[in-house]
């Protein structure tokens, strides 16, 4: 997640992270991109953040992108 205003990182999570690989392996990316969708949501909560605009950067609404976007509401991110 980014603040575009002042240009800032304020969440971020990938399928590269330590705490998330252990919990990917074997899965296909669309589950992994799901679970990384949920990691996303649980770290804006720790900082406060529940409501997001989800900019999808021209990518289609389909497949890895949705799974992200699934697993982040389905752990309370709202956009």
């Amino acid at each position: 997640m980014i603040d575009d205003a002042v240009g800032l990182t304020l969440v971020s999570a990938s399928t590269i992270d330590h705490e998330l690989r252990i919990k990917m392996q074997g899965l296909k990316k669309t589950e992994q991109a799901r679970i990384v969708g949920e990691a996303i949501a649980e770290r804006a909560k720790t900082k406060g953040i529940t409501e997001v605009v989800f900019d999808r950067g021209g990518f289609q609404y389909i497949g890895r992108v949705k799974a992200l976007a699934d697993g982040a509401r389905h752990n309370g991110l709202v956009f």
